[in-house]
């Protein structure tokens, strides 16, 4: 009897401790799961070789490494699924072999992610209907187990292309034509990503890029450089990917203007930002990174017959647009040599197909014949308001900026007309790419 006692009290004793084991278990399971996840995530200042770069439909732009990307250039990796549902085990994805952004679709704009000799179309982060699918189905010619993809619009290409890398291969896939040309890159390290950024075309390999071009495939330049010095915030490292948008409510420009090619610009205190590549992010830049000798800031700006015009006190710099805005010999020369004007210059702005500047200076609107020699003011014409920041001639009327808000008018002779300034109107994301 009492050997039956003791094994029920020792059965009792087992049970409680098991009891007790679980329940430690459970309590402690949960901060040991996510710090060995933390610890497990890949940390790209580290100096990885990533998998896949592309740009969404919103100008994000994914860093893929394994199961994991990053979104934008700061920023802690994330599981890929929790952007693109379907990159997950249970669907046989969990990484991508090459990835690209169709930005020209008929439709609506594409992303690509090629996993051995499958691809996958999204659109809006969701996967469309029909895939995955053999990639010989949408790119016949293209070979399975690619390294890197990018596209290449007409114009930079020979024609709207994608360029397809496999070793130092690059196939170059026309989308109007389906068809394929593969040229042998060996001077080019062989690419496990590639990435068009502003026009310029990246080959990524280990931690560091290559920029290249894209016909030729040549490289100019001191290269490769570390990626973390320009594609990512890291500590320790350069000055990638720091500018932060600003909020439309706090936003100061000093001149806006857009070129005979369609490239928007936007300048603010010794910087600038290109407007028309948003859907690459936006990103701001010293004003002596394109243009080297204005080396104060800018007063207005305009462009007129291939050639960028700024005005920064009493002088005129004059760039030719389609040489990588060299300045023109002789330059800069005197408001008054240039434009037949004096005293500080406000705005200055251009409207399409036309062949006068109109200047802007406190109340008075000046137009100057740029056809004329010389040049001098044609009309001095009144202001309903002054101290404009900027001005813009588009095809939509004339953007006349103050502040964070602005003023929209028709026509020149309209705002000439004008005798009270109309309602303004707020500066949106949409005009100007800042936070709403």
């Amino acid at each position: 009897m009492m050997q039956g006692f003791l094994e029920t009290k020792c059965n009792v004793l087992v049970m409680n401790c098991r009891k007790i084991m679980i329940f430690f278990l459970i309590i402690h399971s949960q901060p040991l799961d996510a710090a060995a996840e933390d610890a497990a995530l890949p940390d790209r200042c580290a100096g990885i070789e990533f998998d896949a770069i592309t740009p969404d439909e919103k100008g994000n732009t994914f860093f893929f490494k394994g199961s994991h990307l990053w979104k934008g250039y700061h920023g802690a990796a994330q599981l890929a699924n929790q952007f693109f549902t379907e990159l997950d085990d249970i669907h046989h994805i969990g990484h991508v072999d090459a990835a690209f952004r169709m930005h020209n679709a008929a439709n609506h704009e594409h992303n690509y992610f090629f996993l051995d000799d499958k691809v996958f179309s999204y659109y809006n982060h969701t996967l469309e209907n029909g895939y995955p699918k053999e990639i010989q189905e949408d790119f016949p010619g293209v070979p399975s187990h690619l390294d890197a993809a990018v596209e290449c619009p007409k114009g930079e290409c020979m024609a709207n292309s994608v360029l397809f890398f496999k070793g130092h291969d690059v196939h170059i896939y026309d989308i109007t034509t389906r068809t394929v040309k593969t040229k042998t890159w060996s001077h080019l390290p062989v690419c496990t990503s590639a990435l068009r950024w502003l026009e310029h075309y990246y080959c990524f390999h280990g931690n560091n890029f290559t920029r290249f071009n894209p016909v030729s495939g040549e490289v100019s330049g001191a290269y490769p450089k570390d990626a973390r010095h320009y594609f990512m915030r890291c500590p320790d490292f350069g000055h990638g990917g720091d500018y932060e948008v600003p909020k439309c409510s706090e936003i100061k420009i000093n001149a806006i203007s857009t070129d005979d090619e369609g490239k928007s610009y936007l300048f603010s205190g010794s910087m600038y930002v290109r407007l028309d590549t948003r859907k690459s992010g936006l990103h701001s830049f010293p004003i002596t990174r394109s243009w080297k000798e204005v080396t104060q800031g800018v007063d207005a700006v305009f462009a007129y017959d291939d050639k960028m015009y700024m005005i920064k006190d009493d002088h005129v710099y004059i760039y030719k647009t389609a040489a990588h805005y060299m300045l023109i010999e002789g330059y800069p020369k005197t408001l008054n040599e240039e434009l037949g004007i004096e005293g500080h210059v406000d705005a200055t702005f251009v409207c399409p197909n036309t062949h006068t500047v109109y200047v802007l200076q406190g109340r008075n609107m000046r137009s100057v014949d740029l056809t004329a020699t010389p040049r001098a003011v044609v009309e001095d014409l009144p202001m309903p308001f002054s101290d404009i920041d900027a001005a813009l001639c588009s095809n939509e009327g004339i953007h006349l900026f103050k502040g964070s808000d602005y003023y929209l008018y028709e026509t020149p002779m309209i705002l000439a007309m004008s005798r009270m300034a109309p309602v303004p109107q707020p500066v949106t994301n949409a005009l100007l790419g800042c936070q709403d």
